[in-house]
Formats: C-alpha cells, structure tokens, sequence
C-alpha cells in the first residue's frame, strides 16, 4: 500500500536519474546532453523553412565532429538510441537527418558485406545518406513497391529505373540542401526477366553542390506541418551502376558473373532482411519521443511552479502547481513519462542482447513499444502545452515545435496502427499466452498493491485475448471479414499487453530504488499510471469479476489520494529528467 503523506526530506534526485537511465547518464548521454545545451544548438528566432533545412545539416556535421567512430555508434543501439534522446529536443530537423544518415544508411551499410567498399565519406559526413524505400503508391505495402534494378548482362551493370508514376520514392530527404548525397535504394533486383525480391543499392544522388546527378530527378514537397526537413519524390532514369551496388548477405548475393544467390527462399524474407535497420529505428524514434516528452514535462512544471495566480481566497497568489486541476493532468504524464522511459531501457536491452532465435519476438515487442511511446509522447505534450498556455505556443519555448515533429515519428519506421496490426495478428495465432487469472479473490486484495494491480492489467490482456479470439473463429463471408471481425479487440489486447509491460518496468525500477524516498515516489507513480488505466477498463473488470463493486466505487479516491501524495515531489520527479539548465535558460517562459 502507498503512503498517503509522503513527508520524508531527503533528495532522492540522483538516484531517480541514475534508475531513469539505467546508470549510463555520465558514460553514454552526457556529451549529447552538453552537446546540445551548447550555443550552437540554441533556438534561433526568424529562420525560414529553408534556412532551418540548411542549419539542420550545418549541426548534423557539428554532431559527427564528436563521433570518434561512426561505425561503433552505428553498432550500438544503446549509443544510437541516446542521441536521439538528446537530438529532437533542439532541432527535430537535424535530428531526422542524423537518424536517416547514422541508422538507415550507414547502419543497412555496415549490416551487409562490406567486399572492401570505402564509406569513409559517409564516415566523414562529407556525403550525408539517406534511405529511398517508401514510393508514392506504396507505404504500408513497401514489398510491393516497383523500383528495379535489373542485370544488364552486356555491360555488367545494374540499371535502375522508376517505371511507373506511382514507384516515385516518396519523402526521402534528397533536395540539394546539405551538399553531396548518397543512398541506399530498395528495388527489385531483376535478372534474366526473373523477380528476385527487393533488396537495396547504393546511389550516389547528387553531387558537392547538391545537383541531382545524370538520370536522378528530384522534386521537392509542399512544406509538412513535421520537421524542417528537405522531403521530395525521387525517380531514376537508366542510372547504371556497378554489381558491387548491390548490398549483399546471405539473404543475396550477386557473383561478378552475374549469378544470384539466397539462403531464403521467401523474396518477402529477403525484403525484410534487406531493410533490417528499420527495426532499429523504431527504437531510435522511440528515443526520440522520449526525449522530447522528458523535456516538454521539464519546461511545463518549472512554469507551473514559477507561474502565479489567483488562489482560493481574495488577493491570495499561489503557483499554478497548487492547484488539483493543473498537477494532477501533469503528474499523470509524469508517471507515464516514467513507464516509457523505462519500457524502453527494457526493450532496447532485450534487443542489444537477443540470439537470432529470439529475432522476431523482439521486432514484435520493437513494434509495440514504438507505437505506444510515440502515441503517449503526443498525449503528454500536448498536455503539457496546454498548460504553458499562450506561452506554450511559441518555438522559442520548446515545445510547440517538437509536438508538430513528433507526428512524424508515429509515421516514420512503419505506421503506427499498421505495426500494431501486425503485432496483433501474430499475437493471435500463437505469437503470445495470456497469463492466468490471480487464485486471491478480488476482495482479499489492496487497490493500490502493486502486484494486484499487475494482476488487473494481465486480466485486461486475457479478457482482450479471449474476445478476439472467439470473434476471429466465428464464421464470415471471408478471410477479410473475419479479420475485420477480430481486429478492434486485437489492438485492445495490444495496448493492454503494453500497459501491463509499462508497469512491469516501473515495477523493476522500484525493487532497484535504496533510498526509502525514490522507492515511495516510485511506487506512487507505479500506482498511478496503473490506477488509471484500470479505471478505464473497470467495466471489463466488473463483469468478469477481477474486482468488485465497492473497488470499482473506490477508484477515483485512490487515485485522488496518490495524487496528493505525490504533487508535493513534482519538481524532483521532472528534474530526474536530466534536462539541461543552459537549455532551459534560454526559454523566455522561464526566464521573464
């Protein structure tokens, strides 16, 4: 049972740091976290749309100055993750670039056959990368896209071409700003008029002064509502290019003679091997959700505890803080804030050290997690500029901006619905056992437990699992019907196996916490964001009989009463976050 009077005066700061960042602040994300406090990276007030794209790529290469080793960074989804917790606070552009150039192009470089290619241009940032794959008529369904590249026996090259309107590639970051541009491009590898699968080549693009080479057309888009970012469509006319293009695994080689090899037999295996660092960069948007999420809770509770306003008596002035209405909203962030963060520290963890055997239960659990953190990073920041008010508007302020370019993290690496259908649908045929129903009766057991309220978490992916399976067997008219029949409950049982996961997290964090302070504050967030997703779903609850009526009467006075326990600690719980006072300092919000 949590405290309801969390009086103790001890500062459990340091340690609530240390747990949020699994121990790795000062070793992994303190030279990104002065880096981009630095004056270099600061606000600058009255950039145009293109302006801000070339100061994106002007930092991008100030970003690859403190890399000794691109190619460790590229290796080490610990190291890569942390700078997109960094990047997006400052300059969502650059931090979209980076992500393109580090993970999608170097990282699809470095995770196939080298055969001696030189990328140290690439290392140097003297070429920035991209990555080519979505096309114009093909998003969700990229294995189906119609790019090819196909073997011209007579020169021994590779030709490749965008034989319909429709096989533009779409969005990459190919305009002529930011110098000399190479990719990686997904196409079909052609041979002899037989379709081997999509695979990727390497392209030169442009050229020093960023003009698109021989046979490359690009065209730039309208201005997106997202990161300054140089999005075009990109179509290739005849580019020839070299055997050695193509990037190669066991998945497919090319021999000098032009014989095609594979160990996969399934060309969509052989697509999904191809754009392998795709799953890694849904960790890195992930992060980068985390990271503008920790920063906007910063910049909100340190205005609401310097903002004043009317109290509850004439003449009275009190903090915003002070009031129910303004911290209990931010305190439920900060405890979902808490949850993903580290939810992610998990999964990145199970990533970094899973066997190949274990390869496609972690893209699932990659998937999910990504869908979830960058769903909840737009409901907590825009929660957390509403409460800045008309302050919380301006760029200058932090965080207007960075809720704009969060919207391109929910579509960037795979769509987030489109992923959690997926996720959905394996969890279904096998892919996930429900965990069985606690033998406690609800009425012997605490409403704000910890292990009970896991407990209610897991009855809410059982109950989700069960309602899906019995409307997927019951008969339809189609295949198509009978999916549509199943997925809403699905995506249900995929939240509720995510929140349960969320918690279980926090949970860890708490049985690592010394101080008596971080293990009540950790507790009460635990309560918290539990509390109120099992509010939600207490209907459920009830009629399945996992509580009863007076828990469910009960409800909102627990939660009342962890709010109250923890409003008097919301600084601390924010200023665990880390977020740098030279980036705060810059805030006119802050410092009027």
């Amino acid at each position: 049972m949590i405290p309801l009077q969390i009086e103790r005066t001890e500062t459990p700061l340091a340690e609530l740091t240390d747990i949020l960042f699994a121990h790795r602040l000062e070793s992994t994300h303190e030279r990104w976290r002065s880096l981009f406090g630095s004056t270099p990276f600061a606000f600058r007030e009255g950039l145009s749309h293109q302006e801000r794209i070339a100061l994106s790529y002007d930092r991008l290469r100030l970003v690859n100055a403190e890399v000794a080793d691109p190619r460790h960074l590229v290796a080490d989804p610990v190291e890569l993750t942390a700078l997109h917790e960094w990047a997006g606070i400052v300059d969502p552009g650059m931090a979209t670039v980076a992500s393109i150039h580090y993970n999608l192009f170097l990282g699809s470089l470095q995770d196939h056959d080298q055969a001696g290619r030189d990328v140290s241009a690439f290392l140097r940032a003297d070429r920035v990368g991209t990555f080519l794959c979505t096309e114009l008529a093909h998003g969700n369904d990229a294995a189906q896209m119609e790019t090819t590249a196909t073997l011209d026996r007579a020169s021994g090259e590779l030709v490749l071409n965008t034989p319909t309107p429709g096989a533009a590639k779409y969005m990459p970051n190919t305009g002529p700003t930011g110098g000399a541009k190479s990719a990686v491009v997904a196409a079909r590898l052609i041979i002899d008029g037989d379709d081997n699968g999509v695979f990727l080549f390497l392209t030169p693009l442009s050229d020093e002064a960023g003009r698109p080479l021989p046979g490359v057309e690009v065209s730039p888009l309208p201005q997106a509502a997202s990161s300054p970012v140089d999005h075009c469509t990109t179509v290739f006319r005849e580019v020839r290019l070299p055997l050695g293009a193509l990037l190669q695994g066991d998945h497919g080689r090319l021999t000098p003679e032009g014989e095609f090899s594979s160990s996969l037999g399934s060309p969509r295996k052989r697509f999904l091997r191809s754009i392998g660092r795709v799953t890694m960069g849904k960790l890195c948007m992930s992060a980068y959700s985390l990271g503008v999420t920790r920063h906007a809770l910063t910049v909100a509770m340190r205005h609401a505890h310097s903002r004043v306003t009317s109290g509850m008596t004439s003449g009275q002035k009190v903090p915003l803080i002070a009031h129910r209405s303004h911290h209990a909203p931010l305190l439920d962030a900060v405890a979902t804030t808490y949850a993903a963060t580290l939810l992610h520290r998990s999964v990145v963890q199970q990533w970094t050290w899973a066997e190949e055997s274990d390869r496609e239960a972690n893209e699932r659990l990659t998937a999910i997690a990504k869908g979830w953190i960058t769903w909840q990073a737009r409901t907590v920041m825009t929660e957390c500029r509403e409460r800045c008010g008309a302050q919380g508007l301006l760029l200058a302020n932090g965080i207007a901006g960075q809720l704009a370019a969060n919207e391109g993290t929910i579509t960037a690496e795979g769509d987030n619905k489109v992923i959690w259908v997926k996720a959905a649908g394996e969890m279904l045929l096998g892919g996930f056992a429900p965990k069985p129903p606690s033998e406690i009766a609800p009425e012997h057991r605490a409403p704000t437990d910890p292990e009970h309220l896991q407990d209610l978490m897991a009855d809410l992916e059982r109950i989700w699992h069960a309602r899906a399976r019995k409307r997927l067997r019951e008969r339809a008219a189609s295949p198509m019907a009978r999916w549509n029949a199943a997925v809403t409950p699905a995506l249900h049982l995929v939240d509720s196996h995510v929140h349960r996961l969320a918690g279980e997290a926090l949970l860890t964090a708490l049985s690592q916490a010394a101080a008596p302070l971080s293990r009540d504050l950790l507790r009460g967030l635990h309560a918290l964001f539990a509390l109120r997703w099992i509010a939600a779903h207490s209907g459920d609850l009830l009629a399945e009989g996992r509580m009863t009526a007076a828990q469910v009467q009960e409800l909102p006075d627990a939660v009342e009463d962890v709010v109250a326990a923890l409003a008097p600690h919301a600084l601390t719980l924010t200023d665990a976050f880390a977020v740098p006072d030279a980036l705060l300092d810059t805030y006119p919000m802050l410092n009027p």
